[in-house]
């Protein structure tokens, strides 16, 4: 297998992993198996340390194939815990501000879902890799900074309500599948889906399932794929024209 040519692989990005993480472990590994041989890896859409799953990677000539890759239409599942909300909408935080919960009911959910189907605006969170002003927007937010982004705009496909769990009212929380495209910030969504039903949220567990073509059955763990490498035959040069 060459993979200066070019190969495009799918791999489980693990919890708490960096996708500049993932990339690099990927490149080091290719490089070691390629006796010491310099090789580009680039990857096709960012997931935060705090979601896993499907994450494509690209080696060598395919990464001139990464536009085209995250342009593909993402599944992800999310839980989101209602009632509360953090700076960064996810676990990254602590909680900064409560809200009732006691008037929300799975019908209201359903209702409230289907708001935000279809072509949609959607504000990025503070605390992601949007530009402002040639800086990282999360860079200004961990300084205190004030950031204003920009309504941006998006679609999704489809929401699905898997678990609606209101009875628990210290802790009530919603799971959904959700089908969009680039660019979707799901952590935003729970922002979003939470100022709807006149409460708040914040992701407590989010996990991509699915990337174009690519879904969990194709992806490799950085284990097994290194066992994998162990086992083919790979080309160290370009081939002649």
């Amino acid at each position: 297998m060459n993979f200066l040519t070019g190969q495009i692989l799918a791999f489980e990005k693990p919890l708490g992993m960096t996708s500049f993480g993932l990339v690099a472990k990927v490149r080091w590994l290719l490089t070691r198996r390629m006796g010491g041989k310099k090789i580009k890896v680039g990857h096709a859409g960012t997931l935060d340390p705090l979601a896993s799953g499907v994450m494509i990677i690209c080696t060598g000539r395919a990464t001139k194939q990464i536009e085209q890759l995250q342009a593909g239409v993402k599944e992800y599942i999310a839980t989101l815990r209602l009632g509360a909300t953090t700076p960064s909408f996810d676990l990254e935080h602590d909680i900064d501000a409560t809200f009732p919960t006691a008037h929300i009911t799975e019908a209201a959910v359903r209702q409230v879902l289907t708001q935000f189907i279809g072509e949609i605006m959607q504000v990025p969170p503070a605390f992601s890799a949007c530009k402002v002003d040639g800086k990282r927007a999360y860079d200004l937010a961990r300084k205190g900074k004030d950031v204003e982004l920009k309504a941006k705009p998006l679609r999704i496909d489809e929401i699905e309500l898997l678990r609606c769990e209101l009875g628990h009212e210290e802790h009530p929380q919603i799971t959904i599948r959700v089908i969009c495209s680039k660019g979707t910030y799901i952590r935003a969504l729970a922002r979003d889906i939470g100022q709807a039903l006149k409460s708040g949220a914040h992701l407590t567990a989010l996990r991509r399932t699915r990337v174009g073509s690519y879904g969990e059955e194709t992806c490799f763990t950085l284990e097994n794929f290194e066992k994998w490498l162990e086992g083919i035959e790979v080309e160290t040069d370009l081939p002649r024209n």
